[in-house]
């Protein structure tokens, strides 16, 4: 059986008003198809578009696109949260392990998916490349599949083969993927980066995600022994652990000796990497973020963000006072599943202070945040300043430890908030 290709314009075509669209996201964007049904708008109306995070200009949000069509989101990136805090669009939370559950259960039927994949094989299978995360079950359940061809489009293992036979219309096209790298690390993330890296044991199995202090972290490894990585995402800061022999993968219990994902972004190091990798294994986000299967391996680290805690423990990591930020994501799935894992470390790790100098550590969450992680989930907090461990600890023992790793400029007053709340 042969891949047929299409132009551009009979796919793209195939749109009708009213639908309902996945766009594939991350580094697998499907950054060509996505312009050429911009380019539509004259002619569309009320085109719902569904996606987590996708990279690009996100022309779909934006003047005079967005008359004809509006992002319903499963998290906020940066070229959408313009348009979802000012009314063009909006956002659904959800943990990214129950995302597939919307569209295997017909609570967002899908009209069309539109994806970005590698040239088929001899055997007629295309590669999902480095975003695997919830592609499976759009593609399932969509009435028409439309899929940007690319020959530089990684061919991955794991979950993300998908037949030509599903494709309903191939446009064959050759640009490059789409590339992130990572920037200089200021000399707080370089501390921070130290805390953690002390909480790591030998044979642990990490989970971390994209940015400077997870990148801050990994650099302060290289004396660790038989690491292991089952993570939702992962980008270049692996790598030199990969050659270096640190991550090996030998002590996990899920797929050992393979680093497990739902995605990746990184360099075109990173790209090659993974291509026709079998060390690699790209999953479902159904089964990366399944918590049920992420404690069954041993010493789970999980290292994640807030964008603010509370003196209870409270994490605001998805949104800042009333706008909406950025989403749930797998915070939670992998939060749980490192608290419920043999020896496993569920770790928070911030600077002290956001880039204008305000404390991160609050009496209380500011009016209109969200609470994506609860004060019962929290265990480490880390800062530049040192750790806090709040498993255990009642409200005034919580805010005791972390005002020791706030900001010196805030602990007087952030200890005359917690005399007023708590007592002495």
């Amino acid at each position: 059986m042969k891949l047929t290709y299409s132009s551009v314009d009979q796919a793209v075509g195939k749109i009708k008003s009213g639908d309902r669209i996945f766009f594939q996201g991350a580094a697998m964007t499907p950054l060509f198809l996505i312009d050429a049904i911009c380019q539509r708008y004259q002619e569309l109306k009320n085109v719902e578009i569904v996606q987590i995070h996708t990279e690009g200009e996100a022309l779909y949000t934006q003047e005079p696109y967005n008359n004809s069509f509006k992002v319903n989101s499963c998290f906020v990136g940066s070229n959408v949260r313009s348009a979802i805090n000012g009314g063009h669009g909006d956002y659904i939370p959800i943990f990214l392990s129950e995302i597939h559950s919307l569209f295997r259960n017909d609570i967002l039927p899908l009209d069309v998916a539109v994806i970005h994949v590698s040239p088929p094989d001899a055997h007629g299978f295309c590669s999902l490349g480095t975003s695997v995360d919830i592609t499976i079950p759009a593609i399932e359940k969509a009435k028409i599949v439309i899929a940007q061809v690319n020959p530089n489009a990684p061919r991955t293992h794991g979950d993300g083969i998908i037949h030509i036979s599903k494709i309903d219309y191939a446009v064959e096209i050759d640009i490059p993927m789409r590339t992130a790298h990572q920037q200089a690390l200021s000399e707080i993330e370089i501390q921070i980066g130290k805390n953690v890296a002390e909480l790591i044991d030998d044979g642990a199995t990490l989970q971390m995600g994209i940015g400077n202090i997870p990148n801050a972290v990994l650099s302060n490894l290289h004396n660790h022994k038989g690491l292991g990585i089952h993570t939702e995402m992962f980008s270049d800061g692996i790598l030199p652990l990969v050659k270096s022999g640190v991550i090996t993968g030998e002590h996990k219990i899920v797929k050992n000796s393979k680093i497990v994902t739902c995605f990746a972004v990184g360099s075109q190091e990173l790209y090659d990497f993974v291509d026709d990798n079998p060390l690699v294994h790209f999953k479902e986000a159904a089964y990366t973020n399944d918590t049920s299967i992420i404690r069954r391996n041993p010493r789970v680290t999980a290292i994640n963000s807030a964008i603010e805690i509370d003196l209870t423990g409270q994490i605001c990591a998805d949104t800042i006072g009333g706008r909406q930020y950025s989403g749930v994501g797998g915070q939670m799935d992998f939060i749980r599943g490192a608290s419920l894992s043999k020896g496993g470390k569920p770790i928070f790790a911030m600077p002290s202070t956001t880039n204008k100098g305000i404390s991160k550590i609050t009496p209380f969450l500011n009016k209109g945040a969200g609470v994506t992680t609860t004060r019962a989930h929290v265990h480490y907090v880390v800062t530049e300043y040192g750790v806090a461990n709040l498993y255990g600890k009642n409200l005034k023992q919580r805010a005791a430890a972390l005002i020791s790793i706030a900001h010196p400029k805030y602990r007087e007053e952030l200890t005359q908030e917690a005399f007023q709340r708590f007592g002495g």
